[in-house]
């Protein structure tokens, strides 16, 4: 062997060596500084995206069943987010010629406020549908949009079901696992009479769930905060423009 070849020979000896030492090192060490940073980055990123999901939360509006609150009404009109029956239900406004055949009153497309149900075409002509809440049928439904803040576009401010009994009591329940434990709004629900009454909110938006005295049927209503301002405000451009046109 030539003195070149053995000295290649120990260059890759001492190579092997070295490596095997480095290695055994590591596995004798606990874990790095730089492992640690990491692992405490990752947590921090997973911190922060767990609050940002809960901001974004409080700061969205409830939807009902994909029916979100603050939809503008030609949003509303467009989807294909229909929640009632029969199947072939479709939305029924008050600027629509069907409102009347529904018992609506009719309104011109420039109104203030407008309300929509959901409807279909029976034998006899257009009739009310019913609107599937928690998997129920529900007695009666109305979704009402208003002109907000002076904005050209109506929108989606409440959302409104009287239900049976039973679906109300299914409801507060499932209400109560998917959004957290309610505020009883109802402080002494002893008393004959009271309506006990509980609500959800976030920081724009609110669901409440009442239940009737007598028939103990349930009103559940999803609700923009603020709204009632909105409103009234809207009622007020409305006199006014009516004391306008004499």
């Amino acid at each position: 062997m030539t003195l070149k070849r053995i000295a290649r020979v120990l260059m890759l000896l001492g190579g092997a060596v070295s490596l095997a030492t480095v290695v055994a090192s590591a596995q004798a060490q606990p874990p790095s500084a730089a492992l640690v940073r990491v692992a405490n980055a990752s947590a921090a990123v997973t911190r922060d995206s767990a609050a940002d999901a809960r901001r974004r939360a409080q700061d969205t509006p409830f939807a009902f069943r994909g029916v979100a609150l603050g939809i503008t009404l030609d949003e509303f009109r467009a989807g294909s987010t229909v929640r009632a029956t029969p199947i072939g239900s479709v939305p029924v406004c008050e600027t629509d010629v069907q409102a009347g055949a529904l018992g609506m009153r009719l309104k011109s497309r420039d109104s203030l406020t407008v309300a929509c149900r959901w409807a279909h075409r029976a034998d006899d002509g257009w009739a009310v549908s019913r609107a599937v809440v928690d998997g129920a049928p529900a007695l009666e439904h109305v979704l009402r949009f208003a002109r907000v803040d002076g904005q050209s576009a109506l929108r989606l401010y409440e959302i409104s079901f009287v239900i049976d009994e039973i679906t109300a009591d299914d409801l507060r329940d499932a209400l109560e696992d998917r959004y957290g434990a309610p505020r009883l709004a109802t402080q002494n629900v002893s008393v004959s009479g009271a309506m006990p009454t509980y609500v959800w909110e976030n920081a724009v938006s609110s669901i409440t769930l009442c239940f009737l005295p007598g028939t103990r049927n349930g009103t559940l209503t999803y609700l923009l905060k603020g709204s009632d301002a909105w409103v009234k405000s809207v009622v007020r451009q409305w006199q006014a423009s009516g004391a306008e046109a004499g």
